[in-house]
């Protein structure tokens, strides 16, 4: 049984490390793709342990090139859509979809901070999303992306923090009364984004969390 379940991380990681990526990364939007080996974790752990993809309508906020929104489809979800500002990445998400011939996924550009009160109102099962950190300026961006994920789905959202921010973020996450779980750690490599940066990447350490949604008449 484990041994499958590593046969099918695998394969998909294979899939995902084919798709099309950014050739010029927009830094002042944070883009920096889902790596292959990270977005096959986050998933796998999804569909195999907690079977919160399988036959799911899954939202996916600032999807960039589409690689987890794609990711969750092969995975078996119902219905996937990516929402991201971006028509560029947006142009190359719709062309890994088509390359895949993929008919349960669709691409749709607009602000992720519109969508809390739009027709998107608690549609998806599950809502994941690997959020800007914030980290160019845009302090609080991460905080802004959870809080939309969390009116958008109706049973829970899974999202990749800066390991450094999981204490501010759970106290968050409490104060909007749902309940918050660290599920798995890995290192994310980061391109160097600055000229006066000494390194050409680095690493960082990220968590996978998982919220989940709770009765609670606090408005979002």
């Amino acid at each position: 049984m484990l041994k499958n379940k590593r046969k099918k991380a695998q394969k998909l990681e294979e899939i995902l490390q084919s798709l099309d990526a950014f050739e010029k990364p927009n830094i002042a939007l944070e883009q920096y793709s889902t790596p292959p080996h990270i977005a096959a974790q986050m998933l796998h752990i999804m569909a195999e342990n907690t079977g919160e993809i399988d036959g799911k309508i899954i939202g996916d906020l600032g999807c960039g090139c589409g690689t987890l929104t794609v990711g969750a489809a092969i995975c078996g979800a119902a219905l996937c859509i990516g929402f991201d500002i971006d028509e560029k990445a947006l142009e190359i998400a719709r062309g890994n979809k088509e390359d895949l011939e993929l008919e349960n996924v669709d691409f749709i550009q607009c602000d992720v901070n519109d969508l809390s009160n739009s027709r998107w109102y608690k549609a998806f099962d599950t809502v994941i999303l690997n959020p800007p950190f914030g980290t160019k300026g845009n302090r609080g961006i991460d905080m802004k992306f959870l809080q939309t994920a969390c009116s958008l789905a109706r049973e829970t959202v899974y999202s990749l923090h800066k390991s450094s921010t999981l204490e501010h973020i759970e106290k968050k996450v409490k104060c909007w009364n749902f309940k918050m779980k660290a599920m798995y750690r890995m290192s994310f490599n980061l391109p160097k984004t600055r000229r006066r940066d000494k390194d050409e990447s680095r690493d960082i350490d990220v968590d996978l969390i998982r919220i989940t949604l709770t009765e609670t008449n606090k408005v979002l």
